[in-house]
């Protein structure tokens, strides 16, 4: 399969506060989410297809917070002049902006999306996403995760977490595939 037009790439919450592994519950899995990522925006650059970079605003205490250096975009993806950066306050990057304005000027239907993290922002933006009826890849090997705990205090590795994430998009709001198989579709 082949894409019809040039999906849109979105790279979320790939942030330098997101390297605060403490904050986040400790361990992460997927070490090499962001070069993946980097790639797929080579890409994505190369071919001049549309993406749009996600920045998440934390409220302190967290290390997203606007003003600190957890908030900036990562030097890997860091965006290009010209391109779009969309901040939100929430785990979708739908709410509380104009994405979903700027993909239907755009007559975009097929969203890519990679980054941070598979348990919140991914799986929020991508469930989002396939209700408002796009057709939605989550790129497994180019997202990750931190480990979990749940209500009784039972902690989750994070590879777990992000097979069990991925798990319950796949089919219902998203096609999860690694970058691997996206690439001959573009």
């Amino acid at each position: 399969m082949r894409f019809k037009q040039p999906p849109a790439l979105l790279l979320i919450d790939i942030q330098k506060g997101l390297d605060e592994l403490d904050y986040y519950g400790g361990g992460r899995n997927n070490p090499h989410a962001e070069t993946q990522a980097a790639e797929l925006l080579r890409i994505w650059r190369e071919k001049k297809y549309p993406l749009f970079h996600i920045k998440h605003r934390g409220s302190p205490p967290s290390p997203l917070s606007p003003g600190g250096i957890g908030n900036d975009i990562k030097d890997i993806v860091a965006p290009e002049t010209g391109e779009t950066i969309l901040e939100k306050d929430t785990n979708s990057a739908f709410l509380g902006t104009h994405l979903h304005q700027l993909l239907q000027d755009q007559g975009i239907v097929d969203l890519v999306l990679v980054g941070l993290t598979t348990a919140h922002c991914v799986s929020s933006t991508a469930r989002m996403a396939g209700n408002l009826g796009y057709n939605t890849y989550v790129i497994s090997d180019a997202t990750a995760t931190f480990n979990t705990l749940g209500p009784d205090g039972e902690a989750f590795e994070a590879d777990l977490v992000h097979r069990i994430c991925l798990a319950s998009l796949h089919k219902e709001f998203a096609t999860v595939i690694d970058s691997a198989s996206l690439i001959p579709m573009l």
